[in-house]
């Protein structure tokens, strides 16, 4: 039992670390591809489209050779997921567009509290004191280190709504997919990455072409080797990081994804500042303090409300006294009279 425990300990910490690793790297890798300093792909949409393509792709070989079996989840399901995500990527792509980067910034961060909300409205969940409180210093703290100037418009305030809405039920819905049809992270991924590469590959240059005023066919015609590996590069570390969005969600709970997931936010602006000399001031360092010590409560927080639930004396562990009698009952008036009670128990795996 204690061999079991402790593989789940290094799987879970295997999930956390791959999503922080390849979200860091992707968004590293595309600071360079996207910025006017470096190869100025500024088509966000479809490069997201990329991203879904090669996941699709590595999903299908995956399939095909055996290594993993595609599960049956029906198909409008599968198309209401799609559709929300999609309409996640363009949200939040026209919100930062539209809006500053500060309020890009608040918008991300209301994600918690709404998929908090969400997640009592949908699955009537609660969270306990502490929960809460962590996630209050969890937010402050990255808003401290993050949130500068904050400009809105009517424009840029309803696509931001939009995105976090579509962002927290997509979490909420990945969680609950697996659980629903006891499929795995990547078999689900699998099932609705390429619903979402063909629908931001027919639509994305469009959305791009609003956004930018420019033509990706027209980038790809002069594009150069070193704009191609990047994009290939990016490409790569997506398929990562999908896996270990879905791996990490199915495990734990969207709550727990969004709040340990500001990690990375403080991981690209230290590594924003060993590598691109970005300015790191004491506001950033205090607020990456703040944050840490509301991720290190938060974790302390979630055990504790797990030994509660465990100890919970309206947690079924056992059978009561008169449930026990009518099953022996039960039992005694079938025609085999061999049976006892502790083995009927096992049989029926109580």
């Amino acid at each position: 039992m204690e061999a079991e425990k402790k593989s789940w300990g290094v799987s879970d910490a295997g999930a956390w670390g791959m999503n922080v690793i390849s979200s860091v790297g992707i968004i590293l890798t595309n600071k360079q591809l996207m910025s006017s300093g470096g190869f100025a792909f500024t088509f966000a949409t479809t490069l997201t489209g990329f991203h879904f393509a090669v996941t699709a792709l590595v999903g299908f070989i995956s399939n095909s050779t055996g290594y993993t079996r595609s599960k049956h989840v029906p198909w409008w399901e599968l198309l209401w997921f799609s559709v929300i995500a999609n309409v996640s990527i363009t949200g939040m792509n026209l919100s930062l567009m539209l809006n500053s980067v500060g309020f890009y910034q608040i918008t991300k961060l209301s994600m918690i509290p709404v998929v908090c909300v969400m997640e009592w409205i949908l699955h009537d969940k609660h969270y306990s004191k502490e929960v809460k409180l962590s996630v209050m210093v969890v937010v402050i703290g990255v808003g401290v280190c993050t949130v500068t100037d904050v400009k809105v418009n009517a424009k840029g305030f309803m696509c931001a709504c939009v995105a976090v809405l579509a962002t927290s039920m997509q979490q909420i819905s990945i969680g609950s997919l697996q659980t629903k049809y006891s499929i795995g992270a990547f078999e689900l991924l699998s099932k609705t990455a390429p619903i979402q590469a063909l629908s931001l590959l027919i639509f994305g240059p469009f959305i791009d072409y609003y956004l930018t005023g420019n033509l990706v066919s027209d980038y790809m015609k002069t594009s150069s080797s070193g704009a191609i590996f990047f994009i290939l590069l990016s490409c790569s570390l997506a398929v990562f990081c999908n896996i270990s969005q879905y791996l990490c969600i199915g495990r734990f709970s969207a709550v727990s994804f969004q709040v340990l997931g500001h990690m990375k936010t403080i991981c690209v602006l230290t590594l924003g500042w060993l590598l691109f000399d970005s300015e790191l001031t004491f506001k950033n360092i205090l607020g990456m303090l703040v944050a840490i010590v509301g991720m290190v409560i938060y974790s302390w927080a979630v055990e504790v409300e797990k030994g509660d639930i465990k100890g919970s004396p309206l947690v079924k562990n056992s059978l009561t006294e008169e449930e026990l009698n009518l099953l022996k009952d039960g039992i005694e008036e079938q025609p085999v009279k061999d049976y006892k009670l502790g083995e009927s128990k096992q049989v029926l795996d109580i």
